[in-house]
């Protein structure tokens, strides 16, 4: 590069035209003899641009600093400082942006049905009152008219005609008793029989069981297991009905056998005797519908009117399927040695709930032995 000193004595250096830089005075300062010098002009010309240069400079840091202060704590330093231009003024008005939603979820094709808001039906969430909440097997089972003040009459006398009489008493005082014992162990078939025929089980049966039909809220069944000589139906007064061999061979269903005589009592009647009861009895079926029977109606107690223990196998073949046995002792007939056999064979299969004495001498001291 060559170097072009300009004399003294000119003094002033050429000026520089418009768009060049005053590199050339810069370079026109040094003197011919080696030493470093600057005209008075170019040295107030490098000054004057040096100054407005800080000056701009320190106006860009100051505006940097401002924007700084000002940005909330947690901003992400890595945006950009807005400059001078895009510092909002204190009376310019927001501008305002429309932010999308962003989701992280992938977008799904669905599909929403608008409703009109008067079309809107309020649909019941609760089921209507009064609608029966299961099928219930003990009210369908056919009602008949039976008389409970004995107006009609019958071939036995029943207690529910007489409530004030020493045998109605005596008959409650057995149902309670009995109520007692099932509800400690949970019990509920229960076998009539005496020692001999003619000792009085369907009396028993009948009028305990018009006796236990007296408690509120509660299912009485009443069946007719005396297959060689039935007589349930004679002594309650209403029409034969039924055939208890074909019903417990499952060929009849629940509801065309039992009959009912109250909300509380139920009976199944045996209009056919069989001379083969032992063989039905010891069947298994019989005691499938048997359980069957007493699960779907709900039964409390089921009272199953046998005959005598001494005479046929009928009471053993059937003890597997009940709970406790009543023995029913004639007053007049009925020995010790008879009463002990019983007690002899229903031992191990079966516990002897009680002995009921019937027919005895005084009417008002009818006993029923635990």
């Amino acid at each position: 590069m060559k170097h072009f000193a300009v004399s003294a004595s000119d003094g002033i250096p050429p000026r520089p035209q418009d768009g060049e830089t005053d590199l050339g005075n810069t370079e026109t300062a040094f003197g011919t003899a080696g030493e470093d010098r600057m005209t008075q002009k170019g040295f107030k010309t490098f000054r004057r641009r040096s100054a407005q240069a800080r000056q701009k400079a320190d106006q860009m840091q100051g505006q940097r600093v401002g924007v700084e202060a000002a940005a909330p704590v947690g901003t992400d330093s890595s945006q950009p400082v807005p400059t001078s231009a895009e510092v909002k003024q204190p009376n310019a008005k927001p501008k305002l942006e429309k932010l999308q939603p962003q989701s992280t979820r992938p977008a799904r094709a669905t599909t929403r049905l608008e409703l009109d808001p008067q079309s809107r039906v309020e649909i019941a969430q609760e089921p209507p009152a009064g609608l029966p909440t299961r099928f219930d097997p003990w009210l369908q089972m056919p009602e008949i008219p039976f008389d409970f003040l004995g107006q009609k009459p019958s071939r036995l006398p029943l207690v529910s005609a007489f409530r004030a009489s020493p045998t109605a008493r005596a008959f409650d005082l057995l149902r309670t008793r009995l109520l007692h014992s099932l509800k400690a162990h949970g019990w509920k078939r229960v076998a009539i029989t005496s020692p001999a025929a003619g000792g009085g089980t369907t009396f028993s049966a009948v009028n305990l069981a018009l006796s236990l039909a007296r408690v509120p809220q509660s299912r009485t069944v009443l069946m007719d297991m005396n297959f060689r000589h039935p007589g349930i139906a004679s002594a309650l007064g209403i029409p034969p009905h039924g055939n208890m061999a074909a019903f417990l061979a499952g060929e009849v269903p629940l509801g065309q056998h039992l009959q009912r005589l109250s909300d509380t009592l139920a009976v199944g009647c045996n209009c056919h005797p069989e001379l083969n009861a032992s063989d039905i009895l010891h069947d298994r079926r019989a005691a499938e519908v048997i359980s069957s029977m007493i699960e779907e109606t709900g039964a409390d107690t089921v009272l199953f009117d046998l005959p005598p223990v001494l005479e046929h196998d009928d009471v053993t073949a059937f003890l597997p399927q009940v709970d406790g046995v009543l023995l029913i002792s004639d007053g007049d007939r009925t020995t010790a040695a008879e009463l002990a056999a019983c007690e002899k064979m229903l031992a191990g299969h079966a516990p002897l709930l009680g002995v009921v004495l019937n027919r005895a001498q005084q009417s008002d001291k009818s006993q029923v032995t635990p």
